[in-house]
């Protein structure tokens, strides 16, 4: 877990308040809920299958004991509504500078346009990416995503690199 964050925050949205906390192990099924109502992860497998729950389990507990890295979750009226993972990167580029890594973010399919990923963003921004020491704040987002893309530029972020991946064949 990333220490320096504070264990809660309350963001405001036009959905209404939210808070944003830490993921326990509790909030498993909504975060997978979460990803298996993205049609692009749903595409890749992220189906919400009750075989492959073992397997989300294990990643959260692996994630969460890792102290680089936090996955948080938005509630809303007492319900999660969203999700992302952190993860510190220290680096040698930039004079050492230290990034940090926003992935998986997720608002729920109704929620979406609600306000509440800006909030999210601003949130990670303004506080996270400060408490930590980090000097940037970065992320991917599929090719696919150009509402995502839009999103993001709204909130400042430049799309500067191109980014490649490899599955591996076991993976």
């Amino acid at each position: 877990m990333l220490d320096a964050l504070p264990l809660s925050s309350s963001i405001d949205s036009r959905a209404g308040a939210a808070s944003l906390r830490r993921a326990v192990a509790a909030d498993a099924d909504a975060i997978i809920g979460l990803l298996s109502d993205d049609p692009i992860s749903a595409a890749r497998g992220d189906v919400a299958s009750a075989e492959d729950r073992p397997a989300y389990a294990s990643a959260l507990d692996e994630i969460l004991a890792d102290p680089s890295n936090d996955l948080l979750v938005v509630e809303l009226d007492g319900v999660v509504v969203g999700t992302l993972q952190l993860t510190s990167i220290p680096g040698m580029a930039r004079r050492g500078a230290k990034r940090l890594l926003v992935e998986a973010v997720r608002v729920r399919s109704d929620l979406r346009s609600s306000g509440i990923g800006s909030a999210v963003m601003r949130w990670v921004s303004d506080h996270a990416a400060p408490a930590l020491g980090a000097a940037m704040v970065q992320l991917t987002s599929d090719a696919a995503r150009t509402d995502a893309h839009r999103f993001y530029e709204r909130l400042g972020y430049v799309g500067s690199h191109v980014g490649f991946k490899y599955t591996l064949p076991h993976g």
